[in-house]
């Protein structure tokens, strides 16, 4: 891959082979960590999950069939 420049900051064109491994559409949010010096570990993010997590610090109890939707929130 290269970098290439995107307004003020970098940017990396992913492999098709990796958006299907990743199974990645458009506006998912990915997760990225130097293992090292020349390795990068990819990991796409489940905005959904990573919510419910947070939000179980707040002690709420939420019904057990309760499944958050992003784009079902939103709907206008």
């Amino acid at each position: 891959m290269q970098v290439s420049k995107w307004g003020d900051g970098l940017a990396v064109r992913l492999p098709q082979s990796l958006v299907e491994e990743l199974g990645l559409q458009a506006g998912d949010e990915l997760e990225l960590k130097a293992e090292s010096p020349s390795s990068l570990v990819v990991r796409k993010v489940d905005v959904g999950a990573d919510f419910l997590e947070r939000i179980k610090s707040f002690n709420w109890t939420l019904p057990p069939d309760y499944k958050f939707d992003r784009e079902e929130a939103n709907a206008r």
